[in-house]
């Protein structure tokens, strides 16, 4: 059983927030979110919900770390080359946060599973790292009327939105088509520089949180991060 003094002592620097209280941790403890990706993105996002308490927390990703995956993603270790993302990041989770709940789910997201993976969770967190899960994570989310917290990365640039949340615009109000995969640049053939998914994925963590909790949160944007330049923008749809 938890001891509810130990589990305000832990949570204490954010129930001391007017915004969030009592109340709101315990909206955080009792929220579901599936994390799309183990890698740059979902590392940061995964280390911080759970740091946060949510209660049920997921990760879906099927690949296996390899050392050049180390610069960014920052939940695994040099020990766990060779090993199933989703069993490092239980292995990251359960060491910061014993009292969640945490669950990998080592499988390809595919038109055929995506629904059933998606349904039983409040709030998804896309950071996937090709367009064709994107856009299908978002399809499914629109279905579903499930929030989608979304990012990306490139080079310097980032991107973060919040979509489909209580009416609020998807993905395809941005970019209304998938480009070419062959067409697309990745880390893999461009490469990137590790703190800027730990920046994009701890924006996403908190609009998580911030949805959860029921807080103010931008509708209808898509935030640019240009770390090369030090500029912040908004595209409205």
């Amino acid at each position: 059983m938890v001891n509810p003094d130990a589990q305000f002592e832990r949570y204490s620097r954010q129930i001391f927030m007017d915004e969030i209280g009592v109340a709101g941790q315990r909206k955080i403890n009792a929220a579901k979110v599936l994390v799309i990706g183990a890698g740059g993105i979902g590392s940061p996002v995964l280390a911080y919900l759970a740091a946060a308490g949510v209660g049920h927390l997921a990760v879906a990703d099927f690949d296996v770390l390899e050392i050049h995956n180390l610069n960014r993603q920052i939940i695994h270790a040099e020990q766990q080359v060779g090993k199933l993302k989703t069993e490092s990041a239980a292995n990251f989770v359960g060491q910061l946060n014993s009292s969640i709940h945490f669950e990998p789910i080592a499988e390809k997201i595919t038109a055929t599973n995506v629904e059933a993976l998606l349904r039983p969770y409040d709030i998804i967190v896309e950071g996937s790292d090709n367009f064709t899960c994107r856009y299908l994570v978002n399809d499914t989310c629109v279905r579903l009327a499930k929030p989608l917290v979304y990012g990306s990365i490139f080079g310097f640039e980032g991107q973060v939105a919040l979509l489909n949340h209580k009416g609020s615009k998807d993905l395809r109000a941005f970019f209304p088509e998938a480009p070419n995969p062959e067409d697309a640049p990745t880390c893999d053939s461009k490469g990137v520089l590790g703190p800027l998914p730990g920046l994009v994925g701890s924006m996403m963590a908190m609009l998580v949180l911030q949805v959860i909790c029921g807080l103010a949160v931008p509708k209808n944007q898509l935030c640019i991060i240009d770390c090369l330049n030090w500029r912040f923008s908004q595209i409205t749809a």
